[in-house]
């Protein structure tokens, strides 16, 4: 690897996370982020080295300018969305998607 651009490990988690069997190193991405988070990979056709992770605001530009579906945005722990349920009374979880869904609760409020 040429030059002196090393990734961003400062941080507690990654934010961008690139398949490579999709990455062309195309760069669209590093030209959609509004914060310069990347810069090109030096040795062409590789995912480009994210540089300043902790400066990401999630907004997803570069997500939507890969014409290969090749980057995938990683939210920290503390805004990621709960897909998860579960019933207190059997211990059985639920998830969002599920396809045999949960049945409605039919129980009525306490104090009714």
């Amino acid at each position: 690897m040429s030059g002196f651009s090393m990734p961003s490990f400062s941080g507690p988690c990654r934010v961008l996370k690139f398949d490579a069997d999709k990455c062309v190193g195309c760069n669209l991405c590093v030209d959609a982020c509004p914060l310069d988070v990347m810069i090109p990979n030096p040795e062409p056709g590789l995912e480009p080295i994210v540089v300043f992770a902790e400066e990401c605001w999630f907004c997803g530009g570069c997500v939507q300018e890969c014409p290969h579906g090749a980057i995938t945005l990683i939210f920290p722990a503390k805004q990621r969305i709960s897909t998860i349920f579960k019933r207190k009374d059997t211990g059985e979880e639920f998830r969002i998607g599920q396809k045999k869904p949960m049945p409605p609760n039919i129980v009525p409020p306490s104090g009714e």
